[in-house]
């Protein structure tokens, strides 16, 4: 489990018209947020992406950068991308299973097609949602093992407001005995 406060794990892929994606390079005043999505064959995914593609400048007036990233190959992320309009956000693909495991994220296997006629691969992963600090450390996360029921990026920015103007701690870090 990834700890607030605490470094999370290195993510570096290619992202299809940005370069290279480094989470330890990123130069954000106050952190990345980073959309792990299940991929092609999700049509709710394409639905919360498309709502992250249109909050992208709002973050952006944030300090704060976005990230969409799943385990699909180039070509499935830039049909995920032509299907929400991606200007602003970015597409990272090529994910290994090994790193999203890395970040806490849960596995699924391959159910065939999908209610939009879209074979699921053999193995991906679930969403996830993090918010990282410019220093590479958890301040929010939410880890599902379905594809329904995300947050909502217009509270994430209420939050993130909050947070901003009280100085807003990250939270769940004691590790102590209960």
């Amino acid at each position: 489990m990834l700890l607030p406060r605490q470094k999370t794990p290195d993510l570096k892929l290619p992202t299809l018209s940005h370069g290279v994606f480094d989470l330890s390079a990123e130069n954000t005043e106050r952190g990345t947020i980073i959309c792990f999505y299940r991929g092609l064959h999700c049509p709710i995914c394409a639905t919360y992406l498309g709502e992250m593609q249109k909050q992208t400048p709002a973050f952006a007036e944030r300090g704060v950068s976005t990230i969409a990233v799943s385990s699909d190959g180039q070509e499935r992320a830039q049909a995920m991308a032509d299907k929400i309009d991606a200007d602003a956000l970015r597409i990272a693909y090529d994910l290994p299973l090994g790193v999203a495991r890395d970040w806490g994220l849960y596995i699924s296997t391959s159910r065939g097609k999908t209610s939009i006629g879209i074979e699921e691969p053999a193995l991906f992963s679930e969403p996830g949602l993090f918010m990282v600090t410019p220093q590479q450390t958890l301040y929010y996360g939410s880890v599902q093992t379905m594809p329904f029921s995300r947050p909502h990026f217009s509270e994430l920015l209420g939050a993130l407001d909050f947070a901003i103007k009280n100085d807003y701690p990250a939270r769940g870090e004691y590790t102590g005995a209960v």
